[in-house]
């Protein structure tokens, strides 16, 4: 006698398992943390963040919406269209999920009025950063470093990874007015918690 097993059907069953598995430990709640910013309370599951909508950081008074961008004709990293919103890179990591998601911002704008980042250098370790994605969860970030470099160099900005970061960039130095661009870049290192 033949036993046939129904292997659609285990593995669906397997799936389903898992699914509610995660769900069932995923589920964190922190009001104290973010009753002030954000009225939806989810710290964003680990699996599957959403699209990020808005960048939060307290510790500069930064509350941002958040544009998709990607490349310009030259292989450079867009920025937002103004200087109130920030800029996710979206070929890479999302907020929340395994690698090191990527935001801009402008330092100033073409008149010298402040930028969303105008004030990204003041970030010290340990301060805290929030992204909400489009489910309405939240995912906390906290700073671990600051470096500055040349334009073009800040390659570990991308670099890969088995766990979640969010790593910040905006302009730095000295005004070069025949490039038309700052001589430096800042980057915020931050991971997930």
């Amino acid at each position: 006698m033949k036993v046939y097993i129904r292997w659609p059907l285990v593995v669906i069953a397997f799936a389903v398992f898992s699914l509610l598995l995660l769900f069932h430990t995923q589920g964190i709640n922190d009001k104290s943390i973010f009753q002030s910013f954000i009225p939806q309370n989810q710290v964003a599951a680990k699996a599957s963040p959403g699209f990020p909508v808005r960048l939060l950081i307290p510790a500069i008074n930064v509350n941002a919406a958040v544009q998709q961008v990607g490349f310009t004709k030259s292989r450079e990293m867009e920025v937002p269209s103004n200087t109130v919103d920030v800029g996710w890179f979206k070929l890479g990591s999302r907020p929340g999920e395994k690698g090191s998601a990527v935001i801009d911002g402008h330092f100033d704008g073409d008149s010298g009025g402040a930028g969303v980042f105008t004030n990204l250098y003041k970030l010290k370790k340990g301060d805290k950063l929030y992204i909400e994605n489009d489910k309405g969860e939240v995912t906390v970030f906290v700073v671990r470093e600051s470096r500055t470099y040349d334009p073009g160099y800040a390659y570990d900005i991308f670099s890969l990874s088995d766990s979640a970061h969010l790593n910040l960039i905006t302009c730095d130095g000295v005004w070069d007015g025949v490039k038309k661009s700052y001589n430096k870049r800042l980057v915020v290192f931050a991971d997930a918690i």
